[in-house]
């Protein structure tokens, strides 16, 4: 929401404070929520929260800020909760156990019940419950950083703290969050450890903080229980994009009514009474909002924004072997060296197509030497293509641009000189962020970096899996040390895989690539996207939701004038369903039919 909003919300516009309340309600929801982790003080903190920013609106000096301000009040008065939860004896979580909301519906077990969390991503959930109360307040900022929804700056802000006593806070909690994650794995496995069923019989079934340390420290120890540590993928890649959990269904439905009251010039005391009468209507109801989990689900969100889920790295539980990759965290379906098997016959039936346009900034990634890989990229009319590798799949195609790429740390040099004799644009290494792609560190590209800079093509940034906006992220590192010792880096490469199938995916996909351009002011090359997820498995939407995203995405990024090249992920596949474009070399898939008309 913009400056113009909150500026016309501060001076009188009911209807822009109608919509501020409306779109900042569920950011505040979430940050209370995990913060409290489902106590039944939340409504009343929200309420509070609420109140606060509707009468200090006025006397907001910085409307750009309102975010952050908005936020810093909600910590506030979390933090003033807990100072009263303190002062006042025998009251408190651990002191009556009746003072809390029903476990079986506390913030983390809505969370993965209302955004369906499954696999490592519910492991971070459950894992939440096990943090005591100054980790929880981190978290629930931090929680919101990692999947898009805040910045760096406003979670320093919020804490009150220097940026970098903040990287070591989180850092901290971070630590503690893996080790509750190891936990949640260990007291999951069945048959038990003995030894660890021997420990927990005096555990009265309530995570703390306390039985977190004991129960780490077994695991840690215990040969039977160490491999709850492996195979375990970042917290932050597992949070990229997530979605806010949905407000309950009475607040949602209170802040509809704003709208219509709006209308006939309700004022900002009506506002705030309101927003009482909301959170009075929604207090008996939030007590047994396990129930209506469902109707909450379906009809309750007044706004769920995710920055879009991208893709993640292999997810596994304990035990299991690994399959296709998720977390809440971008890593790609990104190609690892392309290969030259043949793929199976496609089954799908053909589609009625619209005519195809032509556009230079309109690519494709393809499958390495598939036979008909040439035939699709020229009925698609793209304007270039690549395909993880510094030598072409196929001859010269007329008006169809190859950009080479220097995939990983094996063979530098010669795929340097190949890429030389290839292409006018070198694309850096792919997913250098990922153990299952190139996995290099910053420092390691940047030793190699002088050798694709010689050169002396265009060169593009290492193509990061997620993160591109984060500060102190990989990429963030990598182009300060390029800073640093003077390298050029021409324009950012980034991949975004979406999670959120809804509508407004493609608005979560402009934000990143916005923050991204934002933060380095360099052109910018989105050379893998899509929708899709990981949850035991992938998960793709359904075609008219795939070719949905496919119009809205196109237009809006042929209209960005700092995106100079985009290619959707991938050419082929031989999968019905999926992201592939073409199911063969003439007949495009329904995604493939609407990816070909675009770019107009």
């Amino acid at each position: 929401m913009g400056t113009a909003t909150v500026i016309a919300a501060r001076e009188g516009d009911q209807r822009a404070l109608d919509a501020l309340v409306a779109e900042y309600l569920p950011l505040i929801y979430n940050i209370v929520g995990r913060a409290l982790q489902g106590h039944a003080d939340v409504d009343d903190v929200v309420q509070e929260t609420m109140l606060r920013i509707v009468d200090g609106l006025p006397r907001l000096r910085e409307p750009d800020s309102f975010r952050s301000w908005a936020v810093a009040i909600a910590m506030h008065q979390v933090r003033d909760r807990h100072r009263r939860q303190i002062q006042a004896p025998l009251v408190g979580d651990w002191a009556d156990p009746t003072d809390t909301a029903d476990p079986g519906a506390d913030f983390a077990d809505l969370a993965i019940t209302r955004l369906r969390l499954s696999g490592q991503r519910q492991e971070v959930a459950e894992a939440t419950r096990w943090l005591d109360h100054d980790d929880r307040e981190l978290l629930s900022l931090w929680w919101l950083e990692a999947a898009g929804q805040l910045e760096r700056e406003e979670v320093v802000d919020a804490l009150r703290i220097t940026k970098q006593h903040a990287a070591v806070r989180i850092q901290r909690m971070k630590a503690q969050l893996d080790a509750a994650r190891a936990v949640v794995r260990a007291l999951a496995v069945r048959p038990r450890c003995p030894e660890l069923h021997a420990i927990v019989t005096s555990w009265d079934g309530r995570p703390s903080a306390l039985w977190r340390k004991r129960l780490a420290r077994h695991t840690r120890e215990c040969q039977r229980c160490d491999r709850a540590w492996m195979d375990m993928v970042a917290a932050e890649r597992l949070l990229a994009g997530i979605s806010l959990v949905p407000v309950p269904f009475v607040f949602s439905a209170a802040a509809a009514k704003t709208g219509a009251l709006a209308v006939t010039g309700f004022n900002t005391t009506g506002l705030k009474a309101l927003i009482a009468g909301w959170f009075g209507a929604a207090k008996p109801a939030l007590a047994g909002v396990a129930a209506t989990v469902a109707i909450a689900g379906a009809a309750g969100a007044v706004y769920v924004a995710t920055n879009g889920e991208q893709k993640p790295a292999v997810v596994s539980q304990p035990g299991e072997s690994p399959s296709a990759t998720q977390s809440t965290s971008a890593q790609a379906p990104s190609s690892a060296p392309p290969s030259s098997a043949a793929p199976s016959k496609s089954t799908s039936a053909p589609v009625a197509l619209p005519p195809a346009v032509k556009s230079p900034k309109k690519g494709v990634s393809t499958n390495g030497k598939v036979t008909f890989n040439q035939a699709a990229v020229k009925d698609m009319k793209a304007g270039w293509y690549y395909n993880w590798s510094p030598s072409p799949s196929f001859g010269a195609t007329s008006g169809v641009e190859f950009v080479p790429m220097v995939w990983g740390t094996a063979n530098v040099d010669a795929d340097v000189a190949k890429a030389k004799q290839s292409g006018s644009v070198l694309l850096g290494f792919n997913e250098p962020d990922l153990k299952e792609q190139s996995n290099m560190s910053p420092e390691q590209v940047l030793d190699l970096w002088p050798k694709l800079q010689a050169s002396g093509l265009r060169l593009g940034s290492p193509s990061v899996a997620y993160g591109g906006d984060t500060a102190g992220g990989w990429l963030d590192r990598f182009m300060t040390g390029a800073r640093q010792r003077g390298y050029r880096v021409d324009f950012i490469t980034l991949h975004w895989y979406g999670g959120d199938f809804g509508p407004d995916a493609p608005n979560q996909l402009k934000r990143y690539l916005q923050n991204v351009y934002n933060k380095y002011k360099l052109p910018i090359w989105l050379t893998e996207y899509a929708l899709m997820r990981f949850e035991n498995g992938t998960v793709y939407p359904t075609v008219d939701q795939q070719v949905s995203f496919v119009k809205s995405s196109t237009a809006m990024l042929e209209g960005l004038s700092f995106v100079e090249r985009y290619a959707w992920f991938i050419l082929y596949s031989s999968k019905a369903g999926d992201t592939g474009l073409y199911s063969n070399g003439t007949t495009p898939t329904g995604v493939g039919a609407a990816y070909r008309a675009a770019g107009g």
